[in-house]
């Protein structure tokens, strides 16, 4: 247990060094929004989802509804569902259903592609990997959230982009390798500033929902994916 643990915190850890840099910039999203410091470390301590969060706090901080809030949640974060089904397949014979249930909290993008890399994943493993990017994650998230209360707004503002960097540099590559996905992108973009500036009583979290789901459909229609690249996967 504790080799594997070690393993686990010992692979994890450049991911927390990823995390710290990027969550700095949530939290001075989450204060700049009017949310404590307090809140802003509350979110991060129990969701690891760095565009799911992004959305929820814009969305809390336009008042929007927890029905919007759940939709926009379950929209971003159902890949990690499909992560969850694929890991599966390398979990050892000692992930009963609550190690399954713990685990589950810890699947993130990143967290996801180191594991799967795996010959075989053990639940202290999965807890090290999750334990040590976690705490990347939340430090940074303080670190941002206390930076934005003492800064002055113009470097605040300056350091808020370092979260909208991230997500330009996870669509940017797979964007100048598949034109569905870069048609995505433009439809979701055209869109976006079509609810933005045109279709205002629009609230954030629906807009959100809407611009994701019409992007998509718009891509499954325009650039099916063939019955044998299916069968491939």
């Amino acid at each position: 247990m504790k080799k594997d643990f070690i393993k686990g915190i010992r692979d994890g850890f450049p991911i927390c060094l990823g995390y710290l840099s990027v969550s700095f910039g949530f939290g001075i999203l989450a204060t700049g929004l009017g949310l404590s410091v307090l809140a802003a470390v509350g979110i991060s301590l129990t969701n690891l989802t760095s565009a799911g969060q992004a959305a929820g706090v814009g969305i809390i901080a336009a008042g929007g509804s927890l029905i919007e809030m759940a939709l926009t949640q379950f929209i971003i974060n159902i890949r990690y569902s499909l992560m969850g089904i694929s890991l599966s397949q390398k979990l050892d014979k000692n992930f009963n259903t609550l190690h399954r249930l713990i685990a589950s909290f810890g699947i993130t993008d990143e967290i996801f592609a180191v594991a799967v890399a795996q010959p075989s994943v053990s639940p202290y493993y999965m807890y090290g990997l999750t334990v040590i990017s976690a705490l990347g994650w939340v430090l940074g998230t303080f670190l941002g959230a206390a930076a934005g209360n003492i800064l002055p707004s113009s470097v605040s503002s300056a350091l808020g982009i370092v979260l909208y960097g991230m997500f330009l540099a996870i669509i940017i590559p797979p964007a100048k390798k598949s034109k569905g996905m870069l048609t995505a992108v433009l439809a979701a973009a055209a869109l976006s500033i079509v609810f933005k500036y045109v279709l205002t009583a629009v609230s954030g979290g629906f807009a959100i929902i809407i611009c994701a789901v019409l992007s998509a459909a718009l891509c499954a229609v325009l650039f099916p994916v063939a019955d044998e690249e299916k069968e491939a996967e």
